[in-house]
């Protein structure tokens, strides 16, 4: 199939190979059978995202815990779903299946995801039923505008709030023992 050009219209669904013909770096997400565009991040969005990385990635380095993966990357859930969540983490005995994939179809250990003003609705609710039936085991939701972390776990079929952190807080998560980061250097700009 050609590559879709971005100045036709969009179907409103679209099947798995017509997302996968998007031209790559197209600003589209699959939810539900849906295209969803994502425009791009405020430069906050990205800062947030780039201190998480920064802090979290090398305390899960130094670990040796896994790998922490920088969007955008395609996170295959279903024929149906394609997502390109903010960060995600993948647990070290999981590292050698990512090698080679053009997307991700492993399931992550967590998901992080910044809301954006076109995208909260979606990180909200499909987006987190989603993650949490596929067996994602920590959804982190973090706030720019409240500046807040939201830390949700899976018990169950559920994901439960393990926190709600404002500021001034500590970033703490039991999928990471002995990290920690306060809350004003996850909001520094």
């Amino acid at each position: 199939m050609d590559k879709m050009l971005l100045t036709e219209p969009l179907p409103r669904t679209a099947t798995l190979e017509e997302f996968e013909s998007l031209p790559e770096k197209a600003p589209y997400q699959l939810i539900r059978g849906e295209l969803i565009m994502s425009p791009s991040p405020t430069l906050y969005h990205q800062e947030i995202i780039t201190n998480i990385e920064l802090t979290l990635g090398v305390f899960i380095r130094k670990k040796s815990l896994g790998k922490l993966i920088l969007s955008p990357m395609d996170l295959k859930l279903g024929p149906k779903d394609v997502y390109q969540p903010d960060l995600i983490f993948v647990r070290q005995e999981n590292v050698p299946s990512l090698q080679r994939q053009e997307r991700l179809t492993i399931v992550p250990d967590l998901v992080i995801e910044v809301l954006s003003p076109s995208t909260a609705y979606e990180d909200f609710t499909r987006k987190k039923s989603k993650y949490c039936e596929c067996g994602v085991r920590e959804y982190w939701i973090i706030d720019p505008l409240a500046e807040t972390i939201e830390i949700m776990v899976k018990e169950g079929e559920f994901y439960q709030t393990e926190a709600l952190l404002r500021q001034p807080a500590v970033l703490e998560s039991s999928m990471f023992p002995g990290f920690t980061m306060d809350l004003a250097d996850v909001f520094r700009f």
